[in-house]
């Protein structure tokens, strides 16, 4: 869910079907709208046999990303890592964790 100022209604959104959504006055409206849009867009996929995307929460991650800084942040960070006694990668873990 989310507010668009410009049609001044909530916006209901699926990530896995990025071009659709449901405006609504109300959250749950907005929620409602687009859980059965999703519905009847699955039901057509499966009628003419395309596979629908997988969803985010049952996709495998590693748990590695890659994020590039500033030089002048990579040094704060390993600095500061230092300072504590644990890894960058400890430090920033616990960081993005909160």
């Amino acid at each position: 869910m989310t507010w668009s100022a410009e049609d001044n209604e909530h916006v209901g959104l699926c990530v896995e079907f990025p071009s659709l959504s449901w405006l609504a006055p109300t959250p749950a409206e907005a929620l409602a709208g687009i859980q059965r849009v999703v519905q009847e867009c699955l039901e057509d996929m499966h009628k003419t046999g395309e596979t629908p995307p997988m969803p985010l929460a049952d996709r495998a991650y590693s748990g590695k990303f890659m994020v590039r800084v500033p030089p002048e942040t990579h040094r704060a960070l390993a600095m500061q890592a230092a300072e504590q006694g644990v890894s960058m990668n400890r430090l920033i873990s616990a960081r993005l964790a909160e």
